[in-house]
């Protein structure tokens, strides 16, 4: 399943309602990956057929979404992203987690192994 690419109404819609919120509540079903990006950026390029191996790894299981930074500037401001790529782990209780830079797949698997899928599994 390809990743996903929201624009400022999906990410109210499907991740936060940040308008009429000030406190984080994740609206997803899914725990969820956020790459936010740009199509100028190298190191967003080199890590982007990682994210996509990652959304077929975890179909079903983990949302991994894309945000283009250069066309949605008011998502990259309301969490203070001022380097890309930046990395959004959001589980499906508690507040997002935030990497930035391009990181390893092996890394990637780490963080959704341990802090969204395990989580998720053991408040089942």
């Amino acid at each position: 399943m390809p990743t996903k690419h929201l624009d400022k109404q999906e990410f109210i819609d499907s991740v936060f309602d940040f308008e009429n919120n000030e406190e984080w509540k994740y609206k997803g079903k899914l725990p969820a990956v956020i790459d936010f990006y740009a199509d100028w950026c190298g190191p967003c390029k080199s890590v982007a057929p990682t994210i996509e191996q990652l959304s077929d790894e975890y179909e079903n299981r983990v949302a991994i979404y894309k945000i283009d930074t250069d066309k949605e500037a008011e998502l990259s401001q309301l969490f203070g992203i001022q380097s890309i790529p930046t990395f959004l782990f959001i589980p499906m209780e508690g507040g997002p987690m935030i990497q930035r830079g391009a990181i390893a797949k092996s890394v990637f698997k780490q963080v959704i192994e341990e802090r969204l899928l395990k989580g998720a599994t053991a408040e089942q």
